[in-house]
């Protein structure tokens, strides 16, 4: 790796930037531990000039949020002949949108929580009123509202009673135009990590969350001490290879590429639920990747560095369907 070139993107103008400039950051003093040469630079207005006149190896695409799991910034890569670690751009672009990867994992077979995605001027032309009663109506009692697309828990909400679901919505609706219902599950949240290796895809040990208050919110995942993590999860031997592969088989179902997240839930009855797949996880002090990673006895510049190795041999001739 002493000859390799690579560029961390980080930053990013979004709701996420400062989380995404701390994930580029550790990233990058793990792989000069391994004597990586490293560009961290963000994804600005001279971004495109600097990858034409300095052609690097390989990327590695550290932004959180739209701008880095939404597929545009993957394209980008792509049409620049710009070998990069992660998921392609048609594939990341199902994973970023919840509802769509739900379908693809109920699809398969796996257990997801029933929801309904409604668009804000389903509201304005119906009448909010009618639309809230016929949620609650249909749905019932608790819920989870979330934005169709995003990413750190930003505008998500858990609703109790019926007269919570107005303010719920606006907080979604702050972040995007369509709001996910989802029927709340109570249990022990889950974050399973999947990286590549030459023999296919491998789970990692899941991490669990132990979170204070109704959800895994901003808060708690981004703030030092707030959330109790346990490194492999206290599971039963069948819910964790449950979790196990599930995390695989949203990995492979939405053609994600290189390394992936999934985020479950366990219910009362040990029954595992797909909530959602990351293709941008974070490597923060706080984040899963980096504990399932030294749970499983690795090294967190070492994985990055195999998976900059794999992308590289691609070559630049990998697009979207490549």
């Amino acid at each position: 790796m002493t000859d390799r070139h690579v560029l961390v993107l980080a930053g990013g103008l979004t709701h996420e930037r400062e989380v995404s400039l701390r994930s580029g950051a550790r990233l990058t003093e793990a792989l000069r531990r391994h004597d990586v040469e490293v560009t961290l630079r963000d994804a600005d207005a001279d971004l495109l000039p600097w990858i034409a006149a300095h052609r690097p190896d390989s990327a590695v695409i550290a932004l959180h949020g739209g701008r880095g799991e939404n597929g545009a910034l993957q394209g980008i890569l792509e049409m620049t002949d710009t070998p990069f670690t992660g998921s392609r751009s048609h594939a990341a672009r199902l994973a970023w949108d919840k509802p769509t990867a739900k379908s693809l994992l109920q699809r398969a077979g796996y257990r997801t929580p029933d929801w309904v995605t409604l668009a804000h001027n389903t509201f304005r032309d119906l009448g909010a009123a009618a639309v809230i009663e016929a949620i609650v109506s249909h749905m019932g009692l608790p819920l989870m509202l979330k934005p169709h697309q995003g990413g750190s828990a930003l505008g998500a909400a858990v609703v109790q009673r019926a007269e919570e679901l107005p303010a719920a919505l606006v907080g979604a609706f702050a972040y995007g135009s369509v709001v996910m219902v989802e029927r709340f599950v109570t249990g022990t949240e889950l974050a399973i990590s999947v990286i590549e290796e030459a023999d296919g895809p491998r789970a990692l040990p899941a991490v669990e969350i132990d979170f204070p208050g109704e959800h895994f919110d901003y808060e708690s995942r981004y703030t030092a001490g707030t959330t109790t993590y346990y490194t492999p999860a206290r599971l039963t031997a069948r819910a964790a290879a449950e979790a196990a592969e599930l995390a695989v088989a949203a990995h492979t179902s939405l053609g994600l590429r290189d390394v992936s997240r999934t985020d479950a839930i366990v219910d009362s009855d040990g029954a595992v639920h797909f909530l959602e797949a990351n293709v941008s996880p974070g490597l923060t002090e706080t984040s899963m990747l980096p504990m399932a990673v030294t749970a499983a006895g690795l090294d967190l510049g070492s994985v990055y560095a195999d998976l900059i190795e794999r992308a590289v041999s691609r070559g630049p001739g990998s697009g979207p369907l490549g």
